[in-house]
């Protein structure tokens, strides 16, 4: 759950400047699919983006990390917060 929930105990801001066409669109077709197995892609447009929140990317990362639809950042990047 800590996927689905991660803001609610822990609020991580995410930068506009960091929604870029590529973090956007990628955090699109994740959602859209359901196939989280692009989110360390994810954490690597968002790093060329200049994000740089070790919370944001070890979620991206974390090959342990359950992810599901309603995952914070996915709704986060599209605006579904």
């Amino acid at each position: 759950m800590y996927d689905i929930f991660a803001t609610a105990f822990r609020p991580v801001a995410l930068a506009p400047e960091w929604r870029t066409g590529t973090v956007t669109a990628l955090a699109r077709q994740i959602y859209e699919s359901r196939d989280f197995s692009a989110m360390p892609i994810l954490a690597d447009a968002l790093q060329d983006a200049g994000c740089d929140s070790a919370d944001v990317l070890h979620h991206c990362r974390d090959a342990s990390q359950p992810h599901a639809r309603g995952c914070w950042l996915v709704d986060a990047v599209l605006g579904h917060t």
